[in-house]
């Protein structure tokens, strides 16, 4: 019998990860589980099904029409919410790939990284954060949509990878591949969001520094091949790690691109813009329950539902929602 048509099913794939991957990698046969049990699949392996419903999921499918960085721009070649996560995914599985850790687990978190994420940005986390008693952060209401608001039951694996993946999180993610999507995250945000400032004329590539050209090259698929390769040189222990000089390269590209793109003077009255609607949209809601969806009534404080509902709105909804009142 020709090799090719053997049946490659769960059982098949968890024992082939364990001759292929990494021992460092996060086997799906010794996953910690769901919060509630199900039956095993018959062909995909747990991490595999995690990925799956997160792309076929309503939360996902939103990420297409949520800012990136520009407010609602008008050309068609600004990155959004959904092509930074598939950015992210990419990278990441080519991360996972290479050090041979799982990159069913890998896709799952880079996938789900950014469900949560409000509209207007980082403009409207900042709001929401300023709304909720606790703060409020996109990375625990991505889990929050994929736990709570549109359930999926995934594993213990990627749900504790979405929620850790901020670098504000002094604990980090409990398996390789979380740390994997946490270094993907930022490669790929700092990398395309260069050349959308470029794009929108907010930056020249002549004012980024010289020492983060000499070292990353130019702006594009050059800063992600420099940047992965900072992370291979330093993984070689079987931990997840950035070589530190191209960490300190990274970290200087990030403190340029919020003093000259992210937090510029020319975009404070568009941040200022975005606050105020993301303020009267949870106000309004808090204060009539009953235009809220029957998914975003679980909490018994009425302010928390509709933070919920104003966090899952894409910028345009949230625009037309706020054109009504």
């Amino acid at each position: 019998m020709n090799d090719s048509f053997i049946l490659r099913d769960r059982k098949w794939r968890e024992q082939n990860e364990r001759v292929t991957l990494s021992s460092y990698a996060t086997f799906s046969g010794d996953s910690k589980g769901r919060s509630k049990e199900e039956p095993e699949d018959t062909f995909r392996t747990c991490f595999e099904r995690d990925r799956d419903r997160i792309i076929h999921s309503k939360t996902f499918r939103r990420l297409k029409h949520k800012t990136q960085v520009f407010i609602n721009p008008d050309g068609d070649h600004f990155i959004t919410r959904m092509t930074h996560t598939l950015n992210v995914t990419q990278i990441g599985r080519s991360i996972a790939k290479t050090l041979g850790f799982n990159t069913d687990l890998t896709e799952a978190i880079c996938l789900g990284h950014d469900v949560g994420h409000s509209p207007f940005g980082h403009t409207g986390e900042e709001v929401l954060n300023e709304i909720l008693d606790g703060g409020w952060s996109h990375s625990e209401n991505s889990v929050r949509m994929l736990s709570v608001i549109e359930p999926l039951n995934l594993t213990k694996e990627t749900i504790n990878g979405i929620e850790k993946h901020p670098w504000k999180f002094k604990e980090p993610p409990f398996t390789n591949e979380g740390l994997i999507c946490r270094y993907a995250d930022r490669i790929a945000y700092l990398s395309h969001d260069v050349e959308d400032a470029i794009r929108a004329r907010v930056l020249n590539k002549n004012d980024i520094p010289k020492h983060i050209i000499s070292q990353l090259g130019k702006p594009g698929s050059t800063w992600i091949n420099s940047l992965v390769s900072g992370v291979f040189k330093a993984s070689s222990d079987g931990s997840v790690k950035m070589d530190e000089e191209v960490l300190n390269i990274m970290n200087d590209l990030r403190k340029f691109m919020f003093e000259k793109v992210y937090l510029r003077d020319e975009t404070k009255k568009e941040r200022e813009e975005a606050k105020k609607i993301v303020e009267k949209l949870v106000l309004n809601f808090a204060n009539n329950p009953d235009l809220l969806p029957k998914q975003y009534r679980t909490s018994q404080l009425e302010i928390e539902n509709a933070v919920d509902y104003v966090a899952g709105m894409t910028d345009r909804f949230a625009l037309k929602e706020f054109e009504k009142l």
